[in-house]
C-alpha cells in the first residue's frame, strides 16, 4: 500500500477528528447544564416535602416552587435534547474518519472518497447547529425564568 495514500487519508481525517474534540467539551458543558438542572430540582422537591410534612396541607406561598420546578423540568428536556443531537453529530463525525480511512483500502494505490462522506460530515454539522441552537433556547429560557424583583433590599434611613 503507497504511504503517500494513507497520509493522505491521515490528513483527510485530521479536521474531523479535531471537531469530534470541540463536540466533546461542548458535551461537557451540556452535562453540567444538567447537572446543576438536577440539583436544583432535587432542592426545590425537597423544599415543598418539607413543607408538607410540616401540615396535612400544602402552604400557598409554595407556589412559585411548583412554578420553578415546571421550568427546570422543561430546561431538563432541551438540555436533554440538545445532548442527544449533539452525540448524534459526535457518531457522524466517528463515521466520516472511519469512511475516510476506509476509502483508502478501497482500491490499492488510489484514495477513493465514498459517496457517503459528504453526508455523515454535512449531517454532523447539521446536529452540531441543532444543538447549538438548542443550547442558546435553554440559556435564553432559564435567564427568562428568573426574577431580579426579590432581591432588592429596602433602603433603610439613617
Amino acid at each position: 500500500m503507497d504511504m503517500g495514500v494513507i497520509s493522505e487519508a491521515i490528513k483527510l481525517a485530521t479536521a474531523p477528528v479535531f471537531l469530534l474534540t470541540g463536540v466533546g467539551g461542548i458535551l461537557n458543558v451540556l452535562g453540567n447544564r444538567l447537572a446543576r438542572v438536577i440539583d436544583r430540582a432535587r432542592w426545590v422537591q425537597s423544599m415543598i416535602a418539607n413543607s408538607k410534612l410540616d401540615n396535612s396541607t400544602l402552604d400557598p406561598s409554595l407556589d412559585h416552587y411548583f412554578v420553578e420546578l415546571r421550568a427546570l423540568k422543561r430546561r431538563k428536556l432541551i438540555i436533554n435534547t440538545a445532548t442527544a443531537t449533539l452525540v448524534l453529530s459526535a457518531v457522524l463525525i466517528a463515521m466520516t474518519v472511519i469512511e475516510l480511512f476506509f476509502s483508502v483500502s478501497i482500491e490499492p494505490g488510489k484514495l477513493q472518497i465514498s459517496n457517503w462522506v459528504p453526508v455523515t460530515f454535512i449531517g454532523s454539522f447539521v446536529s452540531l447547529v441543532g444543538s447549538c441552537v438548542l443550547y442558546l433556547i435553554e440559556i435564553l429560557y432559564a435567564s427568562n425564568t428568573i426574577s431580579f424583583d426579590v432581591l432588592e433590599a429596602p433602603v433603610k434611613s439613617v
